[in-house]
């Protein structure tokens, strides 16, 4: 039992034993059971029945009650869960446009993957120096194209629904001044600024994707240096690249 916990049920049968006293001691109540009036036999009994139910649900809270299990936040990881964590914020209204193009684009990720490793599995040997390279470029864009998701995630998260609800409102309010409304508005703008420019570069990627998946299924067998040739691939590296650069 932690101190605190037995404080509380030190102080518990204390307040039981000190309340007994002064009802049962003939010196201040002098309740009793064998008392002639049934009231007093009645108030008597219910007061033992108090004291014990006090002392049993006491003893359960303090000694016996598990401790309750503190809720994680649900780390993101798998395609499915960034769907669900999108999905919360649907019902804003401000949002509904972006956080719909989200989901579709995150549903366009998981096909473009899958049709990709698909035809590379048809015109390479997984042995392939070319398979190798290009599975590698893939989850490499992936891995981006879901950075960016978890960054709008990050970003959608700053706020609550009624924060957004009462932003959209705020040049309702009268009791701020103008140049609070406008600075808070001009922050709340930043924010959605940011989450409309992750969901570009995802457009863009799904794009580089779609001319990757293009290439591939119209090229026959290339050696790595043709590969590295490819405008797609070169426009995909550059874009890896910049990236890298900005986290940095």
């Amino acid at each position: 039992m932690s101190e605190p916990k037995f404080k509380k049920f030190f102080l518990l049968i204390t307040i039981v034993i000190v309340t007994n006293i002064l009802v049962w001691s003939r010196g201040f109540l002098g309740v009793s059971l064998k008392a002639e009036s049934p009231l007093i036999v009645a108030f008597g009994a219910a007061f033992l029945a108090a004291s014990l139910i006090a002392l049993i649900y006491g003893s359960y809270t303090y000694l016996f009650k598990p401790k309750p299990v503190v809720k994680t936040k649900k780390e993101v990881v798998t395609h499915e869960d960034y769907v669900e964590a999108m999905s919360r914020y649907r019902s804003i209204a401000v949002l509904k446009q972006d956080v719909e193009l989200a989901l579709n684009q995150l549903d366009r990720m998981k096909n473009r993957k899958l049709k990709l490793l698909e035809v590379l599995e048809q015109r390479f040997d997984a042995s392939e120096l070319s398979y190798k390279k290009f599975n590698s470029v893939i989850h490499e864009v992936e891995n981006l194209f879901y950075m960016n998701i978890k960054s709008i995630l990050n970003k959608l998260g700053v706020f609550s629904v009624s924060d957004f609800a009462a932003i959209a409102d705020l040049r309702k309010n009268k009791k701020l001044s103008a140049r609070i409304i406008e600075e808070k508005i001009e922050v709340y703008n930043e924010y959605l600024n940011f989450v409309n420019e992750s969901l570009n570069t995802n457009e863009e990627i799904l794009l580089k994707l779609d001319k990757l998946l293009l290439e591939i299924a119209r090229l026959g067998s290339l050696d790595l240096e043709s590969i590295e040739n490819m405008s797609c691939m070169k426009e995909i590296d550059a874009l890896i690249s910049q990236t890298k650069l900005y986290k940095d």
